[in-house]
């Protein structure tokens, strides 16, 4: 069972692993031993020490950007998946067979060509009057093609019972404003590739002029870049935050991109939206509405073709593949495709699969257990707030409040969507992605400007190797395909159990005391109830920790952003310091068993380290840098620098080169 209860974490503690209630996947004890390189010195490099050796014998597969830890948990839920999706095929009343079915007949794909998506193309061609591309852009919403502006709903920051649609910038093929306008060479040789890439899908879907139509493209979201905010501007929940009522779309509307007709028409019950980047949306407006038509119907043909390129013949498949996949991630080839059946039907019929799921491989104790264990972390973590120096009293009595309303959620939603109303049909496929994509956007658009459906797991499915925390709601969820090895493993180690699963599910907890989340108070609003000490106190340490991760060097010339990644970091230092603290707490009192010569601290730092033994390639990990507010997983290991525990438990000195005087190390939480 999931160690999360003190009494099973010291009974399992006190057991040698061979009696233990369940044998460990990994190693002897829940830790892979041999992947281990002890020739460096753990205080020189932890990462290369709890894994040097795995990362110099391992080689990532062919179809992935990087391979390692969370990436086999992905790879044995994919499997589980596929043998229930292969057993569904045999019923020709079931929607996920006919679906994963139609996905798999690429000879079907093959001979139908283009023509699946030709007239939505000559659709596009045909538009002759600028006044009708916002009707031709809402029914690209609609099928999830992508346009100059994005839509997704949450809840309403400044009253979570309530959701608003959000307004995004959107508009860049290459995801990211630095892109388009850094004057690195690794950026302008992205830029070249991605021109030629356009080139080659006009190409293909029989266009002339390729060269010349993509440049235009090109230079088009370069302008729309231009006035896209920073990162950590549009990450900024506060800076975000800007409530109109839907007549006040107007101030955002051009003859040619109308934002409040095209929002009327996905929502005639919407009362108000949240534009999140009001300069950016009026200055992507702008641009649309001064660009030539000819550029703006390339680029909807373009995001049509690689929006749905996955159920289109393998020339198209394969050049955005090589571009997205291979150029920008460093990948080979794409994964083969019964995984991306499974993704899609995951996608699709989300929960429909998740219910299948969970009642084949989430084992009914562990919702309970991992319950438990989250209220231990949050006993350790209140306790820790009253002990607090830099926190006054009246704020540490909110943030108790706050604590003790967070929810756990674990393994899957107390209701399922009703998935009655998709059609799929057999030998499909391009039909059955493209009405998943409308039943998905027209159910979203739903639920905007409606209650809050407390139940729904938004963004997650129980089959996501994935967990999160929600700052309006104050969620944690945990779902099922999440609590495998290494994450948890129920015949590991409590020492390593808590290392990773018990680190990852503190580190959701402190979400929302991070820089983002410590702006929604005890009822989820966002709101300021931290008084002015408090905030200096916290921005001074949040500071400390920005330049300390700054001053890692990712790959050589590309340094970490440790603002854009602050939350994830202040999340990691406190959600290992909690676990820490909680496995000490479920010792009893006793020392912990040495095992294999290694002491109990040493196993759950080396946990923690497991967890992210990841070997990444480095175009992946440079486009992360661009687009993902995570550190990369080497860096998150070395979060053990700011913790006292671990310099006692590897005998850290210095001189090594990881040591930081006790004076600089980093203390939050």
């Amino acid at each position: 069972m999931l160690t999360g209860g003190a009494g099973s974490v010291h009974a399992q503690e006190e057991q040698s692993p061979a009696s233990a209630p369940a044998k460990a996947e990994i190693g002897s004890f829940g830790f892979d031993e041999a992947g281990m390189d002890r020739t460096v010195r753990p205080g020189d490099d932890f990462f290369a020490y709890a894994n040097g050796t795995w990362i110099d014998n391992t080689q990532i597969p062919d179809d992935k950007p990087a391979y390692g830890s969370y990436y086999r948990q992905e790879d044995q839920t994919n499997e589980q998946l596929r043998a229930i999706l292969e057993a569904a095929e045999a019923d020709p009343t079931s929607k996920l067979g006919r679906a994963y079915a139609a996905y798999l007949d690429t000879d079907r794909v093959e001979a139908l060509g283009l023509a699946p998506i030709r007239p939505w193309l000559d659709r596009i061609k045909g538009l002759s009057d600028r006044n009708g591309y916002s009707a031709l852009l809402a029914e690209a919403d609609e099928m999830r093609v992508g346009g100059p502006v994005v839509y997704w709903v949450w809840q309403d920051d400044r009253e979570p019972g309530q959701t608003r649609l959000m307004v995004d910038q959107a508009g860049l093929g290459l995801g990211d404003r630095d892109s388009y306008l850094s004057d690195e060479p690794a950026y302008a040789a992205m830029r070249t590739a991605y021109v030629a890439h356009l080139a080659r899908l006009l190409t293909l879907a029989g266009e002339a002029d390729a060269d010349a139509r993509a440049q235009a493209v090109m230079a088009l979201e370069t302008e729309i870049a231009k006035v896209h905010w920073p990162r950590v501007d549009a990450a900024d929940m506060v800076k975000t935050y800007h409530k109109f009522p839907i007549a006040g779309l107007a101030e955002f509307s051009t003859p040619t991109l109308d934002l409040a007709t095209i929002l009327k028409r996905h929502g005639p019950h919407l009362t108000h939206v949240q534009v999140r980047e009001p300069s950016a949306i009026k200055g992507i407006a702008a641009i649309v509405d001064k660009a030539p038509l000819d550029v703006l119907k390339d680029q909807l043909i373009l995001r049509s073709l690689g929006g749905l390129a996955e159920v289109l013949p393998a020339a198209i498949d394969d050049e955005v593949f090589a571009f997205y996949g291979t150029t920008l991630a460093g990948t080979p080839r794409q994964a083969p495709r019964w995984r991306r059946a499974v993704a899609f039907v995951s996608d699709a019929l989300r929960d429909d699969l998740g219910g299948a799921y969970v009642a084949r491989h989430f084992p009914p104790g562990y919702k309970a257990e991992m319950t438990s264990m989250v209220d231990n972390l949050k006993g350790v973590m209140h306790d820790r707030i009253n002990k607090l120096a830099w926190m006054q009293p009246q704020t540490k009595r909110r943030a108790q409040e706050k604590l003790k309303n967070l929810t756990v959620r674990v393994g899957y939603p107390d209701q399922w969507r009703d998935y009655a109303a998709l059609d799929i049909g057999a030998g499909d496929a391009f039909g059955n992605r493209v009405r998943a994509n409308r039943f998905d956007f027209r159910y979203m658009m739903q639920r905007a400007s409606e209650p809050t459906r407390w139940w729904e797991w938004s963004y997650l499915s129980a089959q996501k190797v994935d967990a999160n925390a929600n700052y309006n709601l104050l969620q944690l969820t945990f779902p099922a395909a999440f609590l495998q090895p290494p994450t948890f493993d129920p015949g590991a180690d409590a020492a390593i159990n808590y290392g990773a699963v018990g680190a990852v599910a503190a580190h959701e907890i402190t979400h929302n005391f991070d820089n983002s989340g410590a702006k929604y108070n005890e009822k989820g609003v966002q709101a300021e109830w931290w008084t002015p000490e408090d905030v200096k106190a916290f921005e001074a340490a949040g500071d400390a920790l920005v330049a300390q991760y700054d001053a890692y060097e990712v790959l050589p010339g590309l340094h970490a952003n440790g603002r854009i990644s602050l939350g994830e970091n202040i999340s990691d230092l406190a959600g290992l310091t909690f676990a820490y603290e909680a496995y000490k707490r479920s010792l009893g009192g006793k020392p912990a068993p040495v095992i294999n010569g290694l002491t109990g601290d040493q196993r759950f730092f080396l946990g923690w380290a497991q967890f992210f033994r990841i070997k990444a390639r480095d175009e992946y990990l440079r486009q992360t840098m661009l687009t993902w507010q995570h550190s990369p997983d080497r860096l998150r290991v070395l979060t053990v620098r700011n913790i006292d525990a671990w310099y006692e438990a590897f005998d850290v000195k210095p001189g090594d080169k990881l040591y930081l005087p006790p004076e600089n190390r980093v203390r939050i939480w």
